[in-house]
């Protein structure tokens, strides 16, 4: 063999060898370099770590990884259970809870959770029995589950008590405060809410469900904007808590907030897959912008799990009227009602609705308890005056339409008979705890014109109940029935600190205008406005009062702003842009509004008034001396409009 050829041989095994050996090294460095195999003890710790964190989503997580690398750790399992309870679901928690006795979990340390998740499915009773055999060491969780189960029965005094008892013996228990406030909460003592949610975020300040529940107290009681840090620090604990996501994204939407709420919409739904109420919210947006068939399939998608909700009764009637099916809105509606009877926009919905299907006395009887609120809206008030004039009472439709066009007055005593009070009472005297009951006792007080007996009722019922705002407003109410306006406004002062929604901001607003406070009553509005920016009755309010100061500019701003989005049906509005369009001198602009404003209710001596004061400022000098002399006598004790037809002379 030639001595070039073994050379060449050599090389190649040598060359061969070395790439073995590269090969050898290159795996011997993956292999130690490979992270080791995950340790189920270490992910257990992990997911306890993350679960008193108060991210439940991690500690699912975690557990669940856990119990992928030891599948018989029965801790692992018991502990998921618990992430699966913070996270509301009971029938997964159920599951993990039986693969941990499977496990070797002795039961007997487990009856509050089984408790817990028997609750979470809707079996009060199964959650009470469980809760009754937990053993010693478990008496705090299991006492809250038992108080919990009793709120669901309907038993709130019971639930309350047993939480107070917990609490002084475990005063720095936050899950018992959180449990309290909540409690509280859906019983209407908002003030007493507030005290369990503080204490309860106090002492859990990164615990989700307490900075929630925190959350909705602060929205009840000062606004939409104040309340968005304690949900956005509840999703700061967990990303996919979803009773946080739920309520951050109605709030934003309640902003007109839509991109962000639609955001929080997807996070929930990834969090929770199908979740109805995330359905629901993305069905609202939906329905905002027009997307009619959108929002029916974005509805119909929840299954039927909020058929009942009044939000969802609400939208799906929307969309029944919106597809032309006025009989099928109609009975949502109804049902509306009958679940909510003091909310307002199902009454204006069904009355509307009534109004327009040719029922106007079914349309009145929706309609009658707004208009005798003293807050009522100049729309519900349109559509009272339109069912009084469809029934040939006259008398009637010129009052409502002049109470639509010149704003809140005290409260009417128009619809209740005498009859109907004595038996209202006679009911009341029968539960005199019941406070449903005596704040009927005090609405029929008032509408018999006994405003002492009416204000000494309510001010007994906020002794039992303080924090309770509806007790607060129906004092307030007794005393500007009775012309009390200054101490009128010290109550509706105090309804606000437990609840500043729009019927109580309209009644502080115009309690502190009729005592002679306009600064306090425009810092009101403006302090509502700045928490509620999207609120037409609020903006409707400002509008009005930049056209009583002259300011024309601001005024148009505002009033274009609610009109572009109720449409040009509210005959106050369209009144208050002719008057501020003439006084900015556009004559042919006021002229339009005011022909509206006037087609609307030309029985309406405000609406006479600005059709006549816009035509002048358009130089029809005689066209507007006959509307002003209309208007005058109208209301003939009006200066305002006497003062407009003598500028005119």
């Amino acid at each position: 063999m030639k001595l070039p050829a073994i050379l060449t041989g050599n090389r190649a095994r040598i060359l061969a060898i070395a790439l073995l050996s590269l090969a050898l090294v290159a795996v011997a460095i993956a292999l130690a370099l490979r992270p080791p195999p995950p340790n189920a003890r270490r992910l257990l710790i992990d997911s306890l770590n993350t679960l008193n964190a108060g991210n439940y989503s991690a500690a699912r997580t975690n557990a669940q990884h856990a119990i992928a690398a030891e599948p018989r750790l029965a801790l692992a399992h018991a502990v998921l259970a618990r992430a699966y309870l913070e996270l509301g679901d009971g029938l997964a928690a159920e599951a993990e809870l039986a693969r941990a006795t499977d496990a070797g979990l002795s039961a007997d340390r487990l009856h509050q959770l089984l408790g817990h998740a028997r609750l979470l499915q809707g079996d009060a009773d199964g959650a009470l029995d469980e809760a009754a055999e937990a053993l010693p060491r478990y008496a705090g969780y299991a006492a809250r589950i038992q108080a919990r189960a009793l709120a669901s029965q309907g038993d709130g005094v019971q639930a309350q008590a047993a939480l107070r008892a917990l609490l002084d013996r475990a005063p720095n228990d936050a899950a018992a405060w959180t449990d309290l406030g909540r409690i509280r909460l859906t019983a209407g003592d908002v003030g007493g809410a507030s005290v369990a949610a503080a204490r309860a975020a106090t002492l859990a300040p990164r615990e989700p469900a307490a900075l929630t529940l925190q959350g909705e107290v602060v929205r009840s009681r000062y606004g939409l904007v104040a309340a968005l840090p304690w949900f956005a620090a509840a999703l700061r604990s967990d990303a996919y808590y979803h009773p946080a996501l739920i309520e951050y994204a109605a709030t934003l939407g309640e902003l007109g907030r839509n991109t962000e709420m639609l955001g929080a919409t997807r996070n929930a739904l990834l969090a929770r897959p199908g979740s109805p109420q995330a359905l629901y919210l993305q069905a609202v947006l939906a329905a905002r912008a027009g997307r009619t068939a959108l929002a029916r399939t974005l509805l119909q998608r929840t299954g039927g799990a909020i058929a009942g909700l009044p939000g969802s009764l609400l939208l799906s009637g929307s969309l029944d009227y919106a597809e032309g099916k006025p009989e099928q809105a109609v009975a949502a509606w109804r049902r509306l009602v009958a679940v909510q009877p003091l909310n307002v926009t199902a009454r204006q919905l069904l009355g509307a609705a009534l109004l327009r299907s040719g029922n106007p006395r079914e349309a009145l009887d929706a309609l009658r308890p707004i208009g005798m609120r003293a807050d009522a809206d100049s729309y519900s008030l349109t559509l009272i005056a339109r069912g009084f004039e469809a029934v040939g009472d006259q008398a009637s439709t010129a009052q409502y339409l002049d109470r639509a066009a010149t704003g809140p007055i005290a409260p009417a005593a128009t619809f209740v008979t005498d009859d109907a009070v004595g038996a209202l009472m006679a009911d009341a005297d029968g539960a005199a705890g019941d406070p449903t009951y005596v704040l009927g006792v005090i609405r029929g007080l008032v509408t018999r014109g006994d405003f002492g007996g009416a204000v000494a009722r309510a001010r007994a019922l906020t002794v039992s109940t303080p924090g309770a705002p509806a007790a607060q407003l129906a004092l307030g109410d007794s005393l500007a029935a009775g012309g009390r306006y200054g101490e009128a406004a010290g109550v509706y002062a105090r309804a606000a600190d437990l609840s500043f929604d729009e019927p109580t901001m309209l009644r502080l607003v115009d309690a502190l205008g009729r005592a002679g406070r306009a600064e306090d009553a425009s810092a009101a509005l403006a302090r509502y406005l700045s928490q509620n920016p999207q609120s037409l009755a609020g903006l409707r309010l400002l509008g009005h009062w930049q056209v009583a100061s002259g300011d024309w500019d601001a005024a148009i701003e505002t009033l274009e702003g609610v009109r572009r989005r109720v449409g040009n049906r509210d005959g106050g509005v369209l009144v208050d842009l002719a008057l501020a369009y003439a006084g900015s001198d556009d004559g042919a602009i006021a002229v339009r509004y005011g022909r509206a404003a006037y087609g609307l209710s030309p029985m309406s001596a405000a609406a006479a008034d600005a059709y006549g004061v816009a035509l002048a400022a358009d130089g029809n000098l005689d066209g507007a001396r006959q509307l002003l002399v209309k208007a005058t006598r109208l209301a003939p004790g009006n200066a305002a409009i006497a003062d407009h037809l003598r500028q005119l002379r």
